[in-house]
């Protein structure tokens, strides 16, 4: 099967969460998919952020995870997802923020001082994230499960992405109502 990093797949809105949602269908053992269980698409990731990833700055590109750290890295995404998926269902705990501290700092211990290392970024980005959005702006896709940064005024965002999320939830209810409609 075929795979590519489109913007859709970037809709956290911060390199943490982009990095947490690689894996589809968390929630659903059945169908859950880790993206990164291929290392060329792990490989790819750091490409495609410089090009899609909303918090990224372009002035240096992120290059990939080398193979040593990887199970790090993987270990920081799931530290990642852990803390702000309780977070943004109102369940966060001290024990999880210190699993994501000690994800972030085992990470910069062994990725050293390089910025454009996919790894160094996104533990830089998880303490921002952490420092600077509060849980009422972390919120999770009733659709996808993905989580995301609502940045709207009013803090109604409903979607990781309203092209994609929002339209199949869309159509689903305008599907199930004409349904209803036809047998009334």
């Amino acid at each position: 099967m075929s795979f590519t990093w489109t913007p859709h797949r970037f809709a956290g809105g911060a390199l943490a969460l982009d990095v947490a949602n690689s894996v589809v269908m968390r929630a659903d053992p059945e169908r859950r998919i880790d993206r990164y269980a291929d290392a060329t698409a792990l490989d790819a990731f750091a490409s495609a952020a410089n090009a899609h990833c909303a918090e990224r700055d372009l002035a240096t590109a992120l290059i990939p995870v080398i193979p040593d750290r990887r199970p790090a890295f993987i270990a920081l995404r799931e530290a990642i997802d852990g803390h702000f998926r309780a977070a943004a269902s109102g369940e966060g705990t001290p024990e999880r923020m210190a699993t994501l501290l000690e994800a972030i700092a085992g990470t910069l211990r062994s990725a050293g001082h390089d910025p454009a290392s996919l790894d160094t970024a996104t533990a830089h980005s998880a303490l921002r994230l952490s420092a600077n959005t509060g849980p009422d702006r972390l919120k999770i896709c009733p659709n996808c499960g993905w989580l995301f940064i609502d940045r709207s005024r009013n803090r109604s965002r409903a979607w990781c992405d309203m092209a994609v999320c929002g339209n199949r939830a869309k159509a689903s209810r305008h599907y199930y109502r004409r349904k209803e409609e036809s047998r009334a």
